[in-house]
């Protein structure tokens, strides 16, 4: 790995923190002998070409620093190039960084992972042109992460919270039809997650058994129920006791696609689109910069 590091900044992550980080940050990768070219978010369009720029040319590693949008739109310019991507994961859900074992909340850790320069190749997910590292939410989830992203308090996994019960009143099933490798399914159902990674939410672990290295989805069906059952689905979900609900059922597939009226689908805290998307798993798309003792193991 050459010794530049093209370092990605979205300034507003965590209510600010990665703003203040981004300073240190580079002082400190610089300190270490690296060559650093900082490009902030704020204008995501400009700010992925320009990181692709850098890509192209051949810079020795990205590194995020912000929370899972940020990490999306990096994933955008370093998936299938074989640069790898490091993540000081320091914004409010930090999904991605759980669902690999990586550092939350904890620059030194993270730059520790960085500098040392262990990787490991991992599946990632695609639907249409977007890449996405964790989960796709449709859905009473995706709406749920739609009103979520619109608040700016609280943080992380009380905001999640706070967005469900004010998203309960608008409960109702959603026919879909998903296919999974080719075979048809249609059901009654209050969400449908595809997880290439764990959790959303901030920990949320809606696809427990997912697997970055297995070349599949695993999808999670939650049929339909009340208000007051789906209340008791989803705390289950933190610790992924959910799928033990009979309300609940788990498949796998390489190929899955999902079509519901009026539902969007969201992945890694960003919208994708409305329904229908295709998403397929591509073994080995990204590269990630992990530490030493956890490079043999992607955590569930």
């Amino acid at each position: 790995m050459s010794r530049e590091i093209a370092l990605f900044v979205n300034p507003a992550a965590g209510l600010g923190r990665a703003e203040r980080a981004a300073a240190p940050v580079a002082a400190r990768l610089r300190a270490a002998g690296r060559t650093v070219r900082e490009i902030r978010v704020p204008a995501p369009a400009d700010a992925l070409e320009r990181l692709r720029a850098e890509v192209r040319r051949g810079v020795g590693a990205v590194v995020a620093l912000g929370g899972d949008g940020t990490f999306s739109l990096a994933l955008q310019a370093v998936a299938g190039t074989g640069v790898p991507l490091g993540v000081v994961a320091i914004g409010s859900g930090n999904d991605f960084a759980r669902s690999v074992g990586l550092p939350v909340g904890d620059v030194d850790a993270a730059l520790a992972v960085v500098l040392g320069g262990h990787t490991r190749d991992l599946d990632l997910g695609k639907a249409g042109e977007r890449w996405f590292g964790t989960v796709i939410a449709s859905g009473f989830d995706s709406r749920v992460n739609e009103r979520a992203n619109a608040m700016r308090w609280p943080r992380g996994r009380m905001r999640y919270n706070r967005a469900v019960v004010a998203e309960l009143p608008t409960l109702r099933a959603i026919p879909y039809e998903i296919e999974l490798d080719g075979k048809t399914l249609e059901v009654e159902a209050m969400l449908v997650a595809v997880g290439n990674g764990t959790s959303y939410g901030g920990g949320m672990k809606i696809c427990p058994g997912a697997d970055m290295t297995d070349g599949r989805f695993q999808v999670t069906v939650v049929e339909e129920c009340g208000r007051l059952e789906l209340l008791r689905v989803l705390p289950r979900a933190y610790s992924g006791g959910h799928v033990r609900h009979p309300k609940v059922t788990t498949y796998e597939a390489s190929v899955v696609s999902l079509a519901a009226p009026r539902v969007s689908a969201w992945a890694d805290g960003e919208r994708i689109s409305a329904l229908p998307v295709t998403a397929r798993t591509v073994p080995g798309a990204l590269r990630l910069l992990v530490p030493r003792d956890g490079a043999g193991d992607v955590p569930r």
